[in-house]
């Protein structure tokens, strides 16, 4: 049986991701405030925080199969009003963080079969958004990393990345809180839709296993085609 690790497994695309895994592989699942009740004895789940300087892991098998980096945040907010240490912040989130867990867990990854590391990047480095600046300029890090540490770590682990558009999570909960909300965002995509957990958990299953042995260095672009039509 596989073993994954997904860090922010407590809700939204983690927890999705976590639950559909957990069906055929064993789950260590992180959270940072609180877990999530598990129905199943393939999925445990760990705290941690992703911004302390040291984690203990000592909890894991010696190989993995799979990781994904699930934490991010969604701040939209115009250029002028953002504060340079705010972008420290996010990028200490969503790419310091994703370092520091791929660093510390190399050594198991690369006892694991066919290993795969899963990140997240977003529509809006492809497609300039308006108010995005903020999570653009550290997701597009997410994308340069992706594709360096794919290069580098070739041919023993796969690195890919999921660019999803806006998807119907807690994350997303402010911007998706009214049914007018939902129906505005849904018609600014070429499929009419809000994306779900399950759409973006789908594609990370097939990037963690060997149906995907063949890819790596990929930014995957799951979002309800807003990166590439146009209407």
């Amino acid at each position: 049986m596989k073993n994954y690790v997904i860090i922010g497994a407590s809700s939204g695309i983690g927890l999705q991701a976590a639950t559909q895994l957990s069906a055929t592989a064993n789950v260590y699942g992180t959270y940072n405030s609180a877990p999530t009740p598990s129905n199943t004895t393939n999925l445990t789940y760990h705290p941690l925080n992703v911004l302390a300087h040291t984690h203990d892991f000592s909890y894991l098998p010696a190989a993995i199969d799979g990781i994904v980096y699930s934490p991010g945040s969604i701040n939209l907010k115009p250029f002028s009003r953002i504060k340079p240490e705010d972008f420290v912040q996010d990028y200490e989130l969503q790419v310091v963080g994703a370092i520091k867990i791929i660093q510390q867990l190399l050594p198991n990854l690369k006892q694991g079969t066919y290993p795969s590391i899963v990140l997240f990047s977003t529509v809006a480095v492809q497609t300039g958004l308006n108010f995005h600046s903020l999570v653009a300029a550290s997701k597009g890090a997410i994308e340069g990393l992706t594709k360096a540490l794919a290069a580098e770590l070739a041919p023993t682990i796969r690195v890919n990345c999921i660019a999803p558009s806006l998807t119907h999570t807690p994350l997303a909960g402010n911007l998706l809180n009214t049914p007018e909300k939902i129906e505005a965002n849904a018609q600014r995509h070429p499929l009419k839709k809000i994306g779900t957990p399950q759409d973006i958990a789908h594609m990370i299953e097939f990037l963690l296993s060997e149906k995907s042995s063949w890819i790596t260095g990929q930014v995957l672009h799951v979002d309800g085609g807003m990166g590439s039509i146009k209407m």
